[in-house]
């Protein structure tokens, strides 16, 4: 009777003891499933194909490498036409995702809508402002790097001439041609300006005949501020041997020898910090802004380094006076006015 008893014992115990073992391993379960219910997720959904222009290619890399940090789900949804990037939005509302990213003023419209319709759903748009109560903007103080770019001209030119090939005559890319005349005239009071207008961001042919218009003026540097068109820049400017800039990324690399500089936007450091401030808590709606402060615009071999070699035309003395001009730009000693307020 006492075998019994004590063969009883021992089953009881054994029995509890795996019923103390389950709820440890179902709580382990559970932990997981939680820690992955409670990943946030964000969508980049962007107007047009990536591979066209850099201005999107940079912020796709900066969504990416802020996904990676801090342990974020992303994706990257591309459009092919207007019709399609407001379809994606709404695919992106229909996934769930906690943050939706788009970006430019080709945005506008479908945003306006679709955050409309979601009032709930958070949103943020870069290079733009749309005043809507959860959309955050994100924009640039671009004027401040066009200065640069513009001091730069003034101090480097052998004509007393020098010009922009800008996309289109509207006022945010007066920041653009605004800026960089500020800035040329704060090197060389005595330097003619020349702008003229693609009518378009993607068209590279009209660029070239407006820069090579430019040039037979007299321009020695021309600025190309026209996105795809700065491609038609680049070609005049290889053929007819004078000097141009790129816009938001280094282009130098496309030629060193005629591409000696260029204005850059860091759209990746805006998305990136838009998905780090989401993930951390500090995510606020409304606009804010980057300049050469925050490290948003610069200029190569004044805020950025190159892997292309500093041009003679531009010349060290140019770069030395160029970042004392920046650094009185960020201290607030120099002001550069926004063409857009003033």
């Amino acid at each position: 009777m006492k075998k019994v008893f004590l063969l009883l014992c021992i089953f009881a115990l054994a029995l509890a003891g795996c019923a103390g073992d389950q709820p440890a391993s179902q709580g382990n379960q559970d932990n997981s499933q939680q820690q992955a219910e409670s990943k946030k997720r964000i969508a980049l959904v962007l107007p047009e194909k990536i591979g066209v222009n850099p201005f999107f290619q940079q912020m796709d890399e900066g969504v990416k490498k802020a996904a990676e940090e801090f342990g974020v789900e992303s994706k990257t949804i591309e459009s092919t036409d207007p019709n399609a990037f407001e379809e994606n939005l709404r695919v992106a509302v229909a996934e769930q995702y906690d943050l939706i990213i788009t970006a430019t003023f080709q945005a506008e419209d479908a945003l306006k809508k679709v955050a409309a319709e979601n009032p709930d759903r958070p949103f943020a748009i870069i290079d733009t402002v749309i005043d809507m109560p959860n959309v955050r903007s994100v924009v640039f103080r671009e004027h401040e790097a066009a200065y640069l770019l513009g001091a730069a001209a003034g101090l480097s030119t052998k004509t007393n001439t020098v010009g922009m090939v800008a996309a289109m005559d509207i006022p945010l890319l007066k920041k653009w041609t605004g800026g960089f005349s500020e800035g040329l005239k704060a090197t060389n009071p005595e330097a003619k300006f020349l702008v003229n207008y693609v009518g378009s961001f993607t068209d590279p042919a009209k660029a070239k005949e407006l820069a090579l218009l430019q040039h037979s003026q007299g321009a020695d540097f021309i600025a190309g501020a026209s996105a795809v068109g700065d491609l038609g820049v680049f070609e005049a400017a290889k053929e007819k041997g004078f000097y141009t800039a790129g816009q938001d990324v280094d282009r130098t690399e496309v030629d060193p020898e005629h591409v000696v500089l260029s204005q850059l936007k860091g759209t990746d450091v805006a998305a990136y910090e838009t998905v780090k401030d989401f993930v951390n808590g500090s995510f606020q709606f409304g606009s804010i802004d980057y300049g050469l402060k925050e490290n948003g615009v610069g200029l190569t071999f004044v805020t950025h380094e190159s892997k292309s070699p500093l041009h003679p035309f531009i010349g060290e003395e140019t770069i030395a006076k160029l970042k004392e001009i920046k650094d009185e730009i960020v201290s607030g000693k120099r002001e550069v006015p926004n063409p857009l307020t003033n």
